[in-house]
């Protein structure tokens, strides 16, 4: 087998901006799935797939190399690793045991996605592990880092299956009471090479709820049924077809841009993606009580990507699975508390078919 055919190798991608080295990884399954990550941020930079009629093509957006995604205006998170807390938290604030905390403010009034240098703008060490092809990535976000309280140590596994999937399986632990939301940030489109928009393909999102939002994007604490509402996934559909409609909370988030409420509990398939054109499918399960689903509404022609593709409006989706967005200033949502001793687990599947 020639270097070329490894199940994982490796290549210098230039450095961070304090000098530091970066390495792109690849992971190649034999059915030709192909993941190139990186350790910067832990992004997945491509993933190529083939479509109905087996041609490759890459099903994510992202640049050809490491700059771009230093700024959040030439890659808002694209790919990435998502932490200390994913989306947003109100006014940047919190209170665990009685002590309330500060985060840096970073999205109009709140805090989004870990502050200012969130998950996504660190270096995180890799290792190529023998069960796989696979990436280990970990990263200590030290006390105070971004305002969070108390060390805290992750680990993220990147595995492409043999049945051709991306199984991203998370593990933190601390050393004082903290708060967590870990996920990652892929911006999806199945087309290949990001050559339309995405709303032509279909969605199917098992959620009878979505958690709605006030003017800033944070949730209300409600949970609002998604019956008779442009919300409404639970059969394949159009993300186009309703993404317009005169609904309060469509203008809020200029599109979709909510958490969706999912039902059952363990690892289970909540939601798939089917692009009619080229015949890809994304699967995805995930243990996690939530998913956001972004229609890329930011995207607004201003990025220039791979291959010198402009990124237009709503030219990607997001289906980041997480807990609910400000949980800690909602005592009714699902606890992202975590505190010595214990070990968060969790595990996201994406599947992928082409037909």
């Amino acid at each position: 087998m020639t270097d070329t055919q490894q199940p994982v190798t490796s290549q210098p991608w230039g450095m961070t901006p304090d000098g530091q080295p970066i390495t792109l990884y690849t992971l190649r399954n034999p059915s030709g799935i192909q993941a190139d990550i990186m350790d910067y941020g832990g992004v997945v930079v491509r993933l190529l797939t083939p479509d109905r009629n087996g041609n490759p093509g890459d099903i994510v957006l992202g640049h050809d190399h490491a700059e771009p995604y230093f700024s959040l205006e030439t890659s808002p998170y694209f790919g990435a690793l998502i932490g200390r807390y994913g989306n947003r938290i109100a006014g940047g604030r919190f209170t665990l045991d009685g002590q309330t905390y500060q985060l840096p403010v970073n999205n109009g009034p709140n805090s989004l996605h870990g502050g200012t240098r969130g998950f996504n703008q660190r270096l995180w060490t890799g290792r190529p592990l023998a069960d796989g092809p696979a990436l280990e990535l970990t990263y200590l976000s030290p006390d105070g880092e971004e305002g969070y309280p108390g060390n805290l140590s992750v680990r993220v596994t990147y595995t492409l299956t043999g049945d051709n999937a991306l199984q991203i399986d998370y593990e933190a632990r601390a050393d004082a009471p903290t708060i967590l939301n870990l996920t990652n940030h892929t911006y999806w489109n199945l087309g290949g090479d990001a050559g339309r928009d995405i709303l032509g393909h279909e969605l199917t999102l098992r959620a009878d709820h979505i958690t709605p939002i006030d003017g800033t994007l944070i949730p209300t604490g409600e949970l609002l049924p998604v019956e008779g509402t442009p919300f409404d996934f639970r059969q394949p559909t159009p993300i186009g077809a309703r993404v317009d409609e005169p609904n309060e909370q469509l203008r809020f988030a200029g599109g979709y841009d909510h958490n969706f409420v999912l039902g059952g509990e363990g690892l289970r398939s909540v939601a798939q993606v089917r692009d009619p054109e080229s015949g890809r499918r994304v699967e995805v399960s995930t243990d996690q009580p939530g998913m956001q689903f972004y229609s890329g509404n930011f995207l607004d022609g201003s990025i220039v990507g791979k291959g010198g593709r402009v990124y237009g409006h709503r030219w990607a989706l997001c289906l980041e699975t997480q807990h609910f967005p400000d949980s800690p200033n909602h005592p009714n949502f699902p606890s992202t508390v975590l505190r010595p001793g214990e070990t968060f687990t969790s595990r996201t599947v994406y599947a992928f078919s082409a037909r």
